[in-house]
């Protein structure tokens, strides 16, 4: 079976010369021990006075010993069987999801009950319920963006912090959809996984290098699943004051404003990393069957991706030769030598 072995570390053979040279030191300092004796006592006189092993257990230790050295020099030359391979597969493969929220005024919009930020907050927190395994992250966004949420495998403290999103977390007005896209990006660690950004927004984009952000995304393996809240046509905000329940209009310059869903935009962004875009419009957002359909696949091209086959590794027999022959020499040590005469 040896002869069938390829040696990938073969210069470690160097190693069995060092093997070889402490057996012999040991071999010398075994026989300066019983020269030393001899100065001092008898052979007669030896036999009576110390236990000494004879000189056969002497040299079967020692023998012992260098086939265990021998033997470890050979494991670490790393043997393996000539057209043989192993299949490896990963523990676990998980997914690395960065939820990228719109916070503008516009998601105080109720068409979807109570208004279109509270629902997607929901519907997120809903969904981190079951990525259990998975890491999460989190983006707020308006006229800039916020990473309020690194990825972290910590649901609690993920979803604390979700409860905390309100139409300040981003800081600016406006809705631009490439700097979240930037901001998610730089939450990714460099290591290969699976990777996705859930983009959940309502408004016309205003950011001309939304498209170049894609980009960057898919160069980066990361897919993004593109949410869209509210109508293409357009339609006004209404606004509940939370003291009083007042409905207002949200107006600029004497006008209502007027939320319009760029959606086309938002398929183009999600197209370039090869995602999706989900038309939520104003009904519930479905974000667990979102899950279901695209993180679960990725989380499985991942596994796919971490199964490989590698050259099949023979050390662990030398290993066990070692071991055995070092137990070995240690029972001759310990073993009764020649005792006294009596």
């Amino acid at each position: 079976m040896i002869f069938d072995w390829n040696w990938v570390e073969l210069e470690r053979i160097h190693l069995m010369w060092v093997a070889l040279a402490i057996t012999a030191g040991l071999a010398l300092l075994e026989l300066r021990a019983r020269g030393a004796m001899g100065t001092f006592l008898s052979p007669v006189m030896q036999r009576r006075l110390t236990a000494q092993a004879s000189t056969e257990r002497i040299v079967l230790r020692l023998a012992l010993l260098f086939v265990a050295m021998i033997a470890a020099v050979g494991a670490l030359m790393r043997p393996q069987l000539r057209g043989a391979t192993e299949t490896v597969t990963a523990s676990t493969a998980s997914a690395d999801v960065v939820f990228a929220i719109d916070t503008s005024r516009s998601m105080l919009a109720e068409d979807t009950a109570p208004n279109r930020l509270a629902r997607a907050k929901a519907e997120i927190g809903q969904v981190v319920q079951r990525l259990e395994g998975h890491r999460v992250g989190l983006v707020a966004f308006a006229g800039r963006a916020v990473q309020v949420c690194p990825l972290t495998p910590d649901h609690s403290f993920f979803t604390t912090v979700l409860s905390t999103i309100d139409t300040t977390s981003a800081g600016r007005g406006g809705t631009k959809i490439g700097e979240a896209i930037k901001v998610a990006l730089r939450g990714f660690p460099a290591s290969d996984g699976a990777k996705l950004i859930v983009l959940i927004t309502d408004g016309d984009d205003q950011d001309p290098y939304s498209e170049e952000a894609a980009k960057a995304a898919r160069n980066a393996g990361v897919k993004i699943i593109a949410v869209g809240l509210g109508s293409e046509a357009g339609s006004q905000i209404t606004l509940t004051d939370p003291q009083t329940g007042a409905k207002t209009t949200l107006m600029h310059d004497g006008a209502p404003v007027i939320s319009k869903l760029n959606g086309e935009q938002l398929r183009k962004i999600a197209l370039v990393t090869e995602g999706a875009y989900v038309p939520a419009g104003t009904s519930a957002i479905d974000l667990d069957s979102i899950m279901e359909s695209h993180v679960q696949p990725i989380v499985r091209a991942a596994a796919d991706a971490a199964v490989r086959q590698i050259p099949s590794e023979q050390f662990q027999w030398l290993v066990l030769i070692s071991l055995a022959a070092l137990i070995g020499a240690l029972w001759v040590g310990a073993g009764a030598g020649d005792r006294r005469a009596r």
